[in-house]
């Protein structure tokens, strides 16, 4: 069985997709790569926030759940997410922009030997920006072309994901024993664990806080974390790893943009693996207008009316608009 490749996606939900498409857009500079629909639960927007192609590695994507209330935070969660900027210049250009575009955010500081800018969104949802400089691993995406956020200093992918749990063991014995992660480094109450090549886009940071309570899912908070597999006959290779160690899991799930296996390894946190193809440039959308339309999957397009009437419209365009970099 093949090792991880790193981090594929993260899944946050929010209280409001206009204004994380907002936030996304015009503040952090990703792209909004594919509006579509939670695939469970159609009545709910899945978005998707990415490099400039949609590359897996970069992807940060939202639900919006109807009815939703506050994440609580506390243990045995997804606690922050972590993204990617070239250098140590660039965090002291996001913390620069931070403050005048209003968004809370903390002095850069040092984490595991790397440069850290820690923020959060209206939702009290908690980042993290961490600088490549001098950090070898895995390849990250390509800026934004036609984004606000100069190229230099731009997001270009995810970086290490925190955990907060209350049982180091368990959770060690899930991304070691499990999943075939090496545990590299630990520092004061933190472990990092790397796989694949490592590096920033294949990193996972332990936190441990056994007195915390149990965090309890709403917005503000993390939905689920994927990792990278490359294909399907990969897939099912883990799959029968699941099956022999008797972890129960979703099975073979295909979600078009990608095929998925699900299980929770460390409970209550969701671990799904995900292929990096076929991607999100298809039939239904070219490089040039991804994020515009309401994508759907296969399956679900012979519903389209009655799922445009259930999401509501938001005004994604941005092929026609003519951004200026930011500096």
């Amino acid at each position: 069985m093949k090792h991880l490749k790193g981090l594929h996606h993260v899944t946050a939900i929010t209280s409001s997709a206009e204004r994380i498409y907002q936030f996304f857009t015009y503040v952090l500079g990703l792209r909004l790569v594919k509006k579509t629909i939670n695939q469970d639960d159609i009545q709910t927007y899945h978005l998707f926030f990415a490099d400039d192609a949609g590359s897996p590695r970069t992807d940060v994507t939202f639900f919006d759940f109807p009815g939703m209330t506050p994440a609580v935070k506390g243990s045995d969660e997804i606690s922050r997410i972590g993204l990617r900027v070239p250098t140590d210049a660039s965090l002291a250009y996001w913390a620069k922009r931070f403050k005048e575009k209003g968004v809370d955010h903390l002095e850069t500081t040092s984490i595991f030997g790397r440069k850290t800018l820690f923020f959060s969104d209206f939702d009290h949802q908690d980042y993290a920006l961490f600088s490549d400089e001098g950090i070898k691993g895995v390849a990250p995406g390509r800026p934004w072309k036609k984004g606000p956020i100069p190229n230099e200093f731009a997001i270009y992918g995810l970086g290490p994901i925190f955990f907060r749990v209350s049982d180091v063991a368990a959770m060690n014995k899930a991304l070691v024993v499990v999943l075939s992660m090496r545990m590299t480094s630990q520092e004061n109450n933190m472990t990092l664990y790397e796989m694949g090549v490592g590096g920033n886009g294949a990193s996972i940071i332990v936190e441990k806080d056994a007195d915390a309570p149990t965090a309890i899912q709403g917005y503000g908070g993390v939905h689920h974390i994927a990792f990278r597999i490359e294909d399907k006959a990969e897939l099912d290779e883990w799959l029968e790893h699941y099956r022999r160690r008797r972890i129960p899991n979703s099975g073979y799930v295909d979600r078009f943009y990608f095929k998925s296996l699900y299980a929770r390894i460390y409970r209550p946190i969701l671990f799904e693996l995900a292929t990096d193809g076929p991607g999100f440039i298809d039939d239904e959308e070219s490089y040039v207008i991804l994020g515009e339309t309401l994508a759907l999957p296969p399956r679900f397009r012979a519903m389209r009316d009655k799922i445009t009437k259930m999401v509501r419209h938001i005004d994604t365009v941005r092929s026609d608009l003519d951004f200026k970099k930011e500096y």
